[in-house]
């Protein structure tokens, strides 16, 4: 190990202990932090956490919580407040741990830097796709944050799945790609100390060549930084957000500023709605020992709605089969949307589900429908939109190309608005009328 990460690993430690004093007390839960084998593949031998609440909502969210060098699963668990507010919403966290001698996470190697290129990032998203798989998650609602070496696993992976992750909050981190090193060597000291400085495209290129030829949705990203980080310098901060609004498309001028509580700067970018595409927090005097707000996080990630219901998590073994319908199947070419709304000052999310009533599978589809006046979209997932606003059509990505009977798919968009946050009154597939559920 390095000197550099022996001391990266000291003020590490200093992590765990604040985190955990700003802990709250949780609630009253039989609801345990479990150990997972055997999630699929694994090739730098990550080990896995998970903690499933009492009562998980149907569809439930993920969130991916990785841990600062030294750190493990288990001890960012009992240092944050991730748990307990999966306890109030309803949605399941992974905490996976690193296993190298230094626990810091592979962002530096050429493998983790690209998609399915290897290391740490591929055994992540086999966690990933373990729960999504597990407990029918909600595939337009996976998340990942993290602290430090956490926080810089946050942009990578981000950065290399794109089509999986709906948002990112990175706490006193650095951009994606910013500590490689072209090798194996864990510490780039130019990035650390902030002296690695890119123009906005050339941190927005290095995303995009993560997964080459990528078009779709882009993650969101809430940015942390304190000013006086002595580990991993505060210029690192003012990169992310170049990075993070060219990877949008979007100015480096703000389109909303606030000052959350005494010596925070927050700037929007983008949208100045609470779900914003880019959302920087500044910390006047914070040094890398930072607090990590997780209610903020939650807010962010909108997973701050509704308690869930009281439903029990899926049995750990397989339910048995259903028997198949006795009834004939439904028209071919039927399909039913369900259209949810969650509306703030100027803005609103819109979740939509697409269900193939039909007896044969949709290969290729376009879901049209018009938006109320004074609606328009700014950013989407698990979709591609045009136009913005008016008689919108929704066009399947790379991966959710095919419906199968029966099955569903998952899209959303955030969307400003004037005023009204009604919904379409009518969808057609392909052309085909839809019921509206």
């Amino acid at each position: 190990m390095t000197l550099k990460t022996r001391m990266l690993g000291v003020v590490m430690a200093a992590v765990t202990l604040a985190a955990a004093a700003l802990t709250f007390a949780t609630p009253a839960s039989a609801a345990t932090l479990t150990q997972v084998t055997n999630f699929g593949t694994n090739p730098t031998n990550l080990q896995m956490h998970l903690y499933v609440p009492d009562r998980v909502a149907t569809r439930p969210a993920i969130l991916l919580a990785m841990h600062y060098c030294t750190g493990t699963g288990p001890a960012f668990h009992s240092g944050t407040q991730y748990a307990s507010l999966a306890d109030r919403y309803g949605f399941i966290v992974i905490y996976p741990s690193a296993t190298r001698s230094s626990k810091c996470w592979d962002v530096y190697s050429p493998q983790a830097l690209r998609r399915g290129g290897g290391s740490d990032p591929v055994g992540l998203m086999s966690m990933v796709d373990y729960v999504r798989q597990r407990y029918s998650a909600d595939p337009a609602r996976i998340f990942a944050t993290g602290t430090s070496s956490g926080a810089m696993m946050t942009n990578v992976m981000l950065g290399d799945y794109p089509d999986v992750f709906a948002a990112g909050a990175s706490f006193a981190g650095v951009p994606f790609a910013c500590f490689a090193t072209g090798g194996t060597s864990e510490w780039n000291s130019q990035c650390a100390n902030g002296q690695l400085i890119r123009t906005a495209q050339q941190w927005g290129d290095l995303v995009r060549e993560a997964y080459p030829g990528y078009t779709g949705q882009r993650p969101r990203m809430q940015i942390w930084h304190g000013t006086n980080d002595e580990t991993l310098r505060y210029p690192n901060f003012g990169e992310q957000v170049k990075q993070w609004t060219n990877v949008h498309g979007l100015s480096q001028t703000p389109t909303y500023t606030d000052s959350p509580q005494s010596g925070y700067t927050r700037t929007r970018y983008g949208s100045s709605g609470p779900m914003a595409p880019v959302e920087a927090i500044s910390m006047q005097g914070v040094t890398h020992n930072l607090p990590v707000d997780a209610a903020q996080v939650i807010r962010f990630f909108g997973l701050d709605g509704t308690a869930p219901p009281t439903t029990p998590p899926p049995p750990t073994t397989p339910p048995p089969t259903t028997p198949p319908p006795t009834t004939p199947p439904p028209t071919e070419g039927a399909c039913r949307v369900g259209y949810t709304v969650n509306a703030w000052n100027s803005g609103l999310t819109a979740s939509v589900a697409i269900t193939n009533t039909g007896a044969t599978a949709v290969n290729g589809w376009a879901l049209t429908f018009t938006l109320p006046t004074g609606q328009r979209i700014t950013s989407g997932w698990n979709a591609q939109y045009a136009p913005a606003s008016g008689a919108v059509t929704a066009r399947n990505v790379s991966y959710n190309t095919t419906i199968a009977p029966n099955a569903s798919v998952e899209i959303g968009f955030q969307a400003t608005h004037e005023g009204g946050t009604g919904k379409p009154t009518s969808f057609a597939l392909n052309g085909a009328a839809c019921s509206v559920s």
